[in-house]
């Protein structure tokens, strides 16, 4: 079994969110800009205008966010949105989406066993990778899944290169997100999961590294505005042509 640097097991991630889900949009929407810093983290992705003619892949869609900021970039997409957590997924499902916008109950890396198949003109993974058991694999399966030249974004807290960053992460976690999720949800057990995950995950720089080991191209990255400068970052890579 394995288990994150917070002690929850990865298999015990989708039943956290599960619990958390009645509550997830009312906690997330008090965070300043976090639906637009997804919006940001789909428009870096520069897809094609409207987004006529394309595929896409949402991974970790939880409650649908990230799905409304690509849909918001690409209109005219079909998107293949995924979760493993079926109580996010509920959530999601009640509210309203075009025909072109499909949800499936998946962890991603069982995928093909939905019969979800690439190729995929681009995929956004919102705050998925640091909770993969085994990133690498997952990040070599987007790969395969791209058409040649294609973007993954990866859109996902790292704070390990910035002291600030660590400092700020931590203490809005302790007196905001940590109390609000237990006040709003009744359980913290997701919450303290979050602190715990971004602390351990990777620097930005070495993020980098593992995409471009992992057979990604032009591996670029920036930040968000507001107080998750150096804290939310979008990832931008290209599958080989």
């Amino acid at each position: 079994m394995s288990v994150g640097a917070d002690g929850l097991p990865r298999s015990g991630v989708p039943g956290a969110f599960d619990k958390a889900a009645a509550a997830y949009d009312g906690l997330v929407g008090a965070n300043p800009g976090y639906h637009a810093h997804l919006r940001i983290s789909a428009e870096r992705m520069r897809l094609a205008a409207n987004g006529t003619g394309l595929r896409l892949l949402d991974a970790g869609c939880g409650t649908g966010a990230s799905t409304a900021a690509l849909l918001g970039v690409a209109p005219e997409a079909e998107i293949v949105a995924v979760d493993a957590s079926a109580g996010m997924l509920a959530v999601a499902a009640e509210k309203g989406w075009p025909p072109s916008v499909r949800f499936v109950h998946s962890r991603i890396e069982d995928l093909d066993a939905t019969g979800v198949q690439g190729p995929f003109d681009g995929i956004l993974a919102s705050y998925l990778v640091r909770n993969l058991a085994d990133p690498d694999a997952q990040l070599r399966r987007f790969l395969t899944m791209l058409r040649p030249g294609a973007t993954l974004a990866v859109h996902e807290y790292s704070v390990r290169d910035s002291r600030i960053a660590t400092a700020v992460w931590n203490a809005v976690c302790f007196g905001v997100i940590i109390p609000a999720g237990k006040l709003r949800g009744g359980d913290a057990t997701l919450y303290r999961h979050l602190r715990r995950s971004v602390n351990a995950f990777d620097g930005a720089n070495v993020f980098r590294e593992r995409l471009r080991g992992n057979g990604f191209n032009d591996v670029t990255s920036l930040t968000m505005p507001g107080w998750q400068r150096n804290i939310v970052h979008t990832f931008v890579a290209q599958a080989p042509r």
